[in-house]
């Protein structure tokens, strides 16, 4: 899978230590507006990708007016990269109901992929998230002879959902993370990004983050993972690293899917803005992911 950010290792003895970097140009560009505040209902259609995403970039891979021509478009805005497309199966999500997705990911040869690396234990990851970034989910599907994917998948709430499909073809040297959208029809209530914040608590655990995101300049960000107010000191290998970081730009999405990296924590985003990281970390035999916001300083 495409790692354009490193993570550290969690700190031994006392932490869960991580971080990223990301080179200049992989999440450059602007960024679109945030998703509307208001209240209305989804519509009943498919919320299949239709060429363009719900923020109007061009998801076909030939660039936005916004981009500049020739830009290099941000990770996962895109439905088809290179020759190979996302086409999600399940057109629509019912939200409070467990369903079984299905998706494909067809090739330059137009028939289904059907052979994949393993890359951090799984051949594909999948990555499930409402535009206004709530509802995070990430998934590991299994997949058939055919080259379809299925995998039990519920929303809570109605609202467009972007999946990210996060993988590398046996026949390519650097992977790819494609996206599209897929509607939750119903009451659709957005929710404001909360504020910007170096803890967070999940089932219990406290969560720091120190450090902060410097645009176009290297920083380190390292987390620390503790309970009951004691540092955490035997946290499990989580995909075959201690841990695993997902990071989405507000607004459009751009997606950043990041695993630990030997003693590296340097990270570097090149745009300013504001920045949903989903950390997964397990202990106790379970999985348990901290949301941070975080944001550029000026």
């Amino acid at each position: 899978m495409r790692t354009p950010l490193k993570l550290g290792a969690f700190a031994a003895g006392l932490a869960a230590v991580f971080a990223a970097s990301v080179g200049a140009g992989k999440l450059a560009g602007p960024t679109a507006a945030p998703v509307a505040e208001a209240t209305h209902d989804m519509p009943a259609g498919t919320g299949q990708d239709t060429g363009h995403d719900t923020q109007g970039h061009d998801t076909e891979g030939h660039g936005s007016g916004t981009q500049g021509a020739g830009a290099h478009l941000p990770t996962g805005l895109q439905v088809t990269e290179d020759g190979y497309t996302l086409t999600p199966l399940t057109t629509t999500l019912t939200p409070g109901a467990t369903q079984e997705f299905r998706f494909r990911v067809t090739g330059p040869d137009g028939g289904p992929v059907t052979r994949y690396a393993v890359e951090h234990e799984k051949e594909l990851h999948l990555i499930v998230v409402r535009r206004d970034l709530t509802g995070y989910r990430h998934l590991h599907p299994e997949r058939a002879a055919d080259g379809t994917w299925t995998v039990p998948l519920s929303v809570a709430a109605a609202g467009q959902y972007r999946v990210f499909a996060d993988f590398r073809p046996a026949a390519r040297a650097e992977g790819l993370t494609l996206g599209a959208d897929v509607a939750a029809p119903g009451d659709y209530r957005p929710q404001p990004l909360p504020q910007a914040a170096h803890t967070a608590t999940v089932d219990g655990y406290t969560v720091r983050l120190d450090g902060d995101l410097h645009a176009g300049t290297a920083a380190k960000l390292t987390f620390t993972v503790s309970r009951d107010g004691r540092p955490v000191t035997d946290l499990e290998p989580y995909l075959g690293a201690s841990g695993h970081l997902v990071a989405l730009r507000e607004g459009d999405l751009a997606y950043l899917h990041v695993h630990p990296d030997g003693t590296t924590f340097t990270a570097e985003v090149p745009s300013e803005g504001k920045y949903r990281l989903y950390l997964d970390f397990k202990h106790g035999g379970t999985v348990h992911t901290a949301e941070f916001t975080a944001a550029t300083d000026h």
